[in-house]
């Protein structure tokens, strides 16, 4: 295993960071001055390097282009007052990032390579961790084959990037959602645990369906019979009925959340009664329709918590209670966010300082 202390580290001659707009920084928009790459060749990771970000050159026959032989994470680092730089819960995404390796048939990554290349990074564009109230840095890791082969195997070349940039919210309001009872996102035995290119694709285009209805988001059910609630679009789906957090029970079709794990350990250790279960549409509506359907919203890296307001379903749309209203999600959301800014006690030592 190549040791990281051999990281080379090419810094751009001028910085980009001038020509942001901080007060108004749409997600996904802008990227930092820096990226960090890495090759696996010849059965070992090698060439670790920091440099400017810029444009990739790719074999056309690369096989993750034609097969979407691609992986990839997301997490969010935040500024504290004292100015220091802390990511939330890196530990779970080198986690998850392997499992999803292991699916797609790609080496794992070595944690020391990971958070050596993360804190490297982002110690050196610490600058671009946002000040502004609801922003962050988004943390994009990600590993794609790299052969220059056409044909369908297992790759044998890779190469691991981490990009970042400045984000401000997701959703800038609370959302419509409607429950996808025809696409199907992922079946049991397939990859939708993994946080795979090749799962993404192929959602866009029922999500831009109800979209064209005035939905702002998918909820996703299971393939075979759309009986039974799996997750959204971008994020794990949780339910308040009757008082209780519900959220579907994790399987190979749901992607492990960080931000679920979380909401569902601070629920507990506030007490909340916490139901990991399979989740029927049915009941999910009745209790729309019997006003015991109290709160639901969307837990994902991207979003946080995204309240939901209104869930579309054969035609019908159900109005929830109010978000001011909403008693766990508005107090699971403010906690959250001041575990990741400083403000409240890490108990769980959920952050991890740059």
């Amino acid at each position: 295993m190549i040791a990281t202390e051999n990281m080379d580290i090419k810094k751009i001659a001028q910085s980009k960071i001038g020509q942001v707009d901080f007060q108004n920084i749409q997600f996904g928009k802008v990227y930092s001055d820096h990226q960090f790459m890495a090759d696996y060749v010849d059965g070992q990771w090698k060439n670790l390097k920091i440099e400017p970000y810029e444009l990739l050159q790719i074999s056309p026959a690369s096989p993750a282009l034609h097969y979407g032989i691609s992986i990839f994470e997301g997490l969010k680092a935040y500024k504290h007052d004292n100015g220091d730089v802390f990511v939330f819960r890196p530990d779970k995404n080198i986690e998850r990032l392997n499992k999803s390796a292991i699916r797609m048939c790609m080496p794992e990554l070595p944690e020391n390579i990971y958070f050596d290349a993360l804190n490297t990074l982002l110690d050196i564009d610490r600058d671009w961790v946002p000040e502004v109230e609801g922003t962050s840095l988004y943390i994009r890791p990600f590993v794609f084959s790299n052969d220059d082969y056409i044909g369908i195997r297992p790759s044998q070349d890779f190469k691991f990037m981490i990009i970042t940039c400045p984000v401000g919210a997701y959703y800038a309001k609370p959302v419509k959602v409607k429950i996808e009872n025809h696409f199907v996102r992922a079946v049991e035995g397939g990859s939708g645990f993994c946080k795979t290119g090749c799962n993404y694709g192929p959602a866009i285009y029922p999500a831009k369906l109800a979209q064209e209805k005035g939905y702002d988001q998918l909820v996703w059910t299971d393939g075979k019979e759309h009986k039974y609630i799996e997750e959204s679009g971008t994020m794990n789906v949780m339910f308040v009925i009757d008082g209780k957090l519900i959220t579907p029970a994790l399987g190979d079709t749901i992607l492990a959340g960080i931000t679920r794990d979380s909401v569902l350990t601070l629920a507990r250790d506030w007490g909340y009664e916490v139901e990991e279960r399979k989740v029927e549409v049915a009941e999910v509506i009745a209790a729309a329709k019997e006003g015991r359907l109290q709160e639901a919203f969307g837990a994902g890296t991207a979003a946080t918590i995204a309240h939901i307001e209104m869930i579309g379903y054969e035609g019908t749309d159900y109005q929830l209670p109010a978000v001011e209203e909403r008693e766990f999600s508005n107090k699971v959301l403010k906690t959250l966010d001041d575990i990741k800014l400083g403000k409240a006690e890490d108990k769980f030592n959920w952050l991890h300082k740059i």
